[in-house]
């Protein structure tokens, strides 16, 4: 009896245009954009986005694995791999166009907004409302910088003293963070 014969078609992959993987990575980056402040959660969702229809898991990680690796903007350094990764040249546009364009279009509207009010009485109690607000998130910020050691070191600490003296006889801030380089320069030796 003769065994029956398989034949093994060969799969035929259809590769998307690059148009259409141009336009995918500009509306990945710009729904990401819209829905998260660009931090870890901004991680999860990229990957469910890309990884299987743009690019690979092992590339997925190589991009988050450089692009915290590299300084600046992670969220920036990531569109600009997946984007060149995934699109070349023209992909790196469209990702940071997708990245760019949320935040640019509503610091746009804020500005236009506080331009529009500046003169309303209310403007001036709200501004002034937010003065303490964000002298609070920057102390709070550098509290994390010195909590981040084990030991609060007393060279940082006189650093930031003689910042802050400085800053309150009315030095000018770039001369204030130019004196603190060169003091750190000579403490940390």
């Amino acid at each position: 009896m003769k065994k029956p014969r398989i034949v093994v078609k060969p799969r035929v992959t259809i590769l998307p245009s690059r148009f259409l993987v141009w336009l995918k990575l500009f509306w990945m980056f710009l729904k990401i954009n819209l829905l998260t402040s660009s931090g870890p959660a901004s991680v999860g969702l990229l990957y469910k986005d890309a990884v299987g229809h743009i690019m690979t898991e092992a590339q997925f990680v190589e991009a988050v694995g450089f692009s915290n690796v590299l300084p600046g903007s992670e969220a920036l350094k990531l569109a600009m791999f997946v984007g060149f990764a995934a699109g070349g040249f023209a992909g790196t546009l469209a990702a940071l166009l997708g990245s760019i364009l949320p935040p640019t279009v509503s610091m746009l509207i804020v500005t236009l907004a506080v331009q529009h009010f500046e003169d309303e009485p209310w403007m001036n109690g709200f501004v002034h409302g937010m003065v303490p607000a964000v002298a609070m998130l920057i102390t709070v910020a550098a509290w994390k910088l010195f909590r981040g050691s084990k030991k609060i070191r007393r060279r940082p600490l006189l650093i930031a003293a003689l910042s802050l003296i400085a800053l309150l006889l009315g030095a000018p801030t770039p001369l204030v963070l130019l004196g603190a380089g060169v003091l750190g320069v000579i403490l940390f030796r």
